[in-house]
């Protein structure tokens, strides 16, 4: 758990977390009992593939591109934009190019 100290600094998402070579890199910003907030960078060519998971989850792409598949359906998102992943429904991550998102998933 962060403390309030941490928890109160200004940040850069893009800026905070760098991308690796053919992986995905993440970094949990936050957690506590209602959920938790992490931050991804995809280097192009890598995905999470299909599952699903017992909560909301919101995507926030902060820098490129992302493609997300919701139940079935391609959706493309460019930074600045989010969707949200309805609990219990297959969802996907490809990254066509570089990029970074948060994921806020929501428990409560």
């Amino acid at each position: 758990m962060n403390t309030t100290k941490e928890s109160a600094k200004v940040f850069s998402a893009a800026g905070r977390i760098d991308y690796a070579k053919n992986s995905i890199v993440s970094q949990q910003i936050t957690k506590n009992p209602s959920g938790n907030i992490t931050l991804f960078a995809f280097d192009q060519g890598q995905q999470l593939s299909e599952h699903s998971a017992p909560f909301d989850a919101i995507v926030h792409v902060v820098e490129g591109k992302a493609e997300i598949h919701i139940a079935g359906e391609a959706y493309c998102l460019k930074a600045g934009e989010m969707i949200v992943m309805p609990a219990n429904i297959p969802h996907a991550v490809y990254a066509k190019e570089r990029f970074k998102m948060l994921l806020v998933m929501i428990k409560g």
